[in-house]
């Protein structure tokens, strides 16, 4: 039985592009969105509808899986109510809009009845109701269920992220596969960004219009240069440390301005990573923060994904945005695997009966 999959909240693609690289065959991704079009459509088989999963019909979801397929439904709700950051200046019951997602995520699967659900999101999200909700309400459906928060250098990515994975199947225990890196092996920055063109501050590769950096005031490109792999601002001359690090509500956040280390995984890609000041975002060698393309290939796309239309302008903070939401294709890859697995171990359990 061939296995088919609906991605919601798909943005570009990350978690469509992995699902594809593991043999599943993805017909449409859906987002709210209308920018991730021409992206989603032009590095990936599926098709993109444009549509608010808060009043989509459930019909209109189960039409576009053929009949005799094994019916997979993913997808990964905009998760900044469930980030840390939020959580942590959040007044006690406070709702956010975008938590209701996570309701009609679970409306279309109670109407749809896939197979096989995943969905991905920030860890701090097993924390709230809304996710208590999702897993009950999937076990009352009579899903197995199984979640865990994933290091995402242990499945290819080259970025030190954690995630919240959850995986249900109506056909017995599914799990994620086994880690398939070590700590010793984990992909590194200079394994992803070592080889690309050198660029400064401001300017873009010839060859490559995603390869390009925001430029630098003076004051910054003074900043970076005292910067090493590794260290905090607190190793700048006094004259060049912002003034709210000089205050003792600030001498605790020193994971800004900083470089990246060549031989370990970047720091979780942010939807502002291209911005040296926002967390740490410096080139190991190079005196910028990193480029767009760096960004997409450190959250595991292609080098080759396609962000643009040829001359058509690229918008930095769309694009920042767009990769930084965006599922890490690897891990989009090994949930695939794990599908691909849960499936197959199914098939020779019905040949052994």
């Amino acid at each position: 039985m061939p296995i088919s999959a609906v991605d919601l909240f798909c943005g570009i693609g990350g978690l469509t592009k992995g699902l594809e690289l593991s043999g599943i065959d993805v017909i449409a991704g859906i987002d709210i969105d209308p920018s991730c079009k021409y992206i989603y459509e032009k590095n990936n088989e599926a098709h993109f509808i444009n549509e608010d999963l808060t009043s989509i019909k459930s019909v209109d979801i189960e039409e576009l899986f053929p009949e005799g397929h094994l019916k997979v439904l993913v997808g990964c709700a905009p998760c900044q109510p469930f980030s840390k950051y939020t959580c942590r200046y959040r007044k006690d019951g406070d709702i956010d809009e975008k938590w209701g997602l996570l309701y009609s995520f679970i409306r279309l699967i109670n109407e749809v009845r896939p197979d096989i659900v995943s969905m991905e999101n920030v860890p701090n999200i097993s924390k709230e109701k809304v996710f208590i909700d999702f897993v009950e309400a999937l076990e009352i459906q009579g899903y197995k269920v199984h979640w865990e928060i994933v290091y995402c250098p242990k499945y290819g990515v080259p970025q030190k992220r954690k995630r919240l994975v959850l995986l249900a199947s109506l056909h017995g225990i599914i799990e994620l596969i086994p880690p398939l890196y070590e700590e010793s092996s984990y992909p590194t920055v200079r394994q992803a960004i070592g080889d690309l063109p050198e660029i400064s501050d401001g300017e873009e590769d010839e060859n490559d219009s995603l390869h390009r950096a925001a430029k630098l005031s003076e004051l910054n490109r003074n900043r970076i240069k005292q910067s090493t792999p590794g260290s905090t601002w607190r190793d700048w001359d006094e004259e060049l440390k912002l003034k709210c690090h000089k205050k003792s509500s600030g001498e605790t956040y020193p994971s800004v301005y900083g470089r990246m280390e060549w031989d370990e995984p970047a720091p979780t890609i942010t939807t502002q990573f291209y911005g040296f000041g926002n967390g740490r975002f410096g080139h190991p060698e190079q005196n910028r923060a990193l480029s767009l393309r760096e960004g997409a290939i450190l959250q595991s796309f292609p080098t080759d994904y396609i962000f643009v239309a040829k001359g058509d302008r690229i918008r930095k903070r769309d694009a920042a945005r767009q990769i930084g939401n965006a599922v890490p294709v690897e891990l989009g890859r090994a949930i695939g695997s794990s599908i691909q697995h849960h499936y197959k171990e199914c098939i020779e359990e019905v040949r052994k009966r």
